[in-house]
């Protein structure tokens, strides 16, 4: 694996380093900023502080959104394999629009990209809120909506990923990919619990407007930053950038197996966020307060995950957090398909939440290490389809398999088969258990 050279599009100079003896958060504790060990190290920096910020509010709109969207699905179908398919619609542009989105990413001026996507995303969210407020939403509206919104999402998220690079140093990088997972965990505790109350208090029309205006967030963030695109020469068709990205992970298998483990990932074990619903009326018997409330434990255990992550030094080797991180999932996931206790079942949420951001952020940041610049956002495009496009065929599987038996069987075979294949993985490749 080669390293990677420097980053096509850099923050401003004054971006790069703090003032000198000039506090950045008055009030907390400067080792939280420390370079090299501080575990907000990457907050010092203005832009990615800006650009952290805005996503952060932008990401407790998001989750309200899909708490209240599967409890609509659900009143509205009465159909598991129907909830499966509207998670197919969300999701299944990841695996269709990713690649592309990695090819833009290393084509266009990324924040220009990223303002109007972000301004798409908002205008269809405003949409569904006014469809819902006004009672003229059936199946296929939503449906339709949720797959314009992920295919938006899609194009969106390997830019926005290359762009955290960007807006951080490269010795912060690791710390400044765990923040961003912090934040997105952090609104995933947050924007449930608030959702869960708002829909059995007011309805769930409130809930689509929160996320409809919580978009103005980042928008303002991405106007604030100081971000100079350098040029990026373009050879070729859309076709040929996409191949010039495939011949680069075929040509380090190693990173495409990386790759990989975060597909198995999305394909067996994220579906379980398509399913809480099922969970928590039919087996659980909670209600949509208790939906909130156990997304609110799996993003509570992910934000847990992340400050072990943030925390975690340059020097200390990462295979504790691939590997150990997935067979923590999976058996936390198949724990949630055979619980009926609703304490197990959040128990077993925070295990899960903590320890997929443990793989699937340190995987990432393994990418952004050594992947060079010129290629980075089709490789990252590749890791937004294998952590984004693979839920969507998963959750079909699993709604199908669950009209056959019931919700938590499937979910039990599915998190059970990927935890044995990961625990032979182990044994059979020697260079995973030394992983840096």
């Amino acid at each position: 694996m080669e390293p990677a050279k420097p980053t096509a599009a850099v923050a401003s100079p004054e971006a790069a380093a703090p003032p000198a003896g000039q506090p950045l958060a008055p009030g907390l504790p400067a080792r939280l900023f420390a370079p090299g060990t501080g575990m907000l190290r990457a907050l010092r920096l203005r832009d990615y502080r800006l650009f952290w910020t805005g996503n952060f509010l932008s990401n407790i709109g998001t989750w309200m959104h899909h708490v209240a969207l599967g409890w609509l699905v659900l009143e509205m179908t009465n159909s598991p394999f129907l909830l499966g398919l509207v998670g197919f619609a969300q999701f299944i542009p990841a695996l269709l629009f990713s690649l592309p989105g990695g090819v833009i990413a290393d084509r266009v001026n990324r924040r220009a990209w990223l303002l109007v996507t972000h301004s798409v995303m908002l205008l269809l969210a405003l949409a569904l809120a006014l469809g819902v407020s006004f009672n003229v939403m059936n199946f296929a509206a939503v449906a339709a909506i949720a797959f314009l919104l992920g295919t938006t999402s899609a194009v969106n998220f390997p830019a926005f990923q290359a762009m955290v690079r960007d807006l951080s140093s490269r010795e912060d990088l690791l710390n400044a990919i765990a923040l961003n997972s912090m934040q997105f965990n952090a609104s995933r505790f947050i924007g449930p619990a608030v959702a869960g109350i708002l829909v059995g208090t007011v309805g769930l029309a409130i809930c689509f407007y929160i996320n409809a205006a919580s978009y103005l967030a980042p928008l303002v963030a991405l106007w604030m930053v100081h971000y100079r695109a350098e040029a990026r020469p373009v050879s070729g068709s859309l076709g040929v950038g996409l191949q010039e990205g495939f011949d680069y992970l075929r040509g380090h298998p190693r990173i495409f197996l990386l790759v990989g483990f975060v597909g198995m990932i999305s394909l067996f074990g994220l579906p379980y966020l398509i399913f809480l619903p099922v969970f928590a009326r039919d087996v659980l018997h909670v209600g949509a307060t208790g939906l909130g409330y156990m997304f609110s434990a799996s993003g509570g255990g992910a934000l847990a995950g992340a400050m072990v992550l943030a925390g975690w030094r340059p020097e200390w080797r990462r295979v504790p957090l691939v590997l150990g991180g997935m067979l923590f999932f999976f058996g936390g996931v198949l724990t949630l398909a055979l619980s009926t206790n609703f304490y197990l079942s959040l128990a077993a949420l925070a295990v899960v939440g903590a320890a997929m951001v443990a793989a699937v952020a340190t995987i990432n940041s393994l990418l952004q290490t050594v992947v060079p610049d010129e290629v980075r956002g089709r490789v990252l495009g590749w890791h937004s389809m294998a952590y984004l496009g693979f839920s969507p065929i998963g959750s079909l599987l699993i709604g199908l398999v669950a009209d056959v038996w019931n919700t938590p069987a499937a979910l039990a075979v599915s998190a059970a088969l990927p935890l044995v294949l990961t625990i032979i993985l182990f044994f059979k490749l020697p260079w995973l258990r030394q992983l840096q």
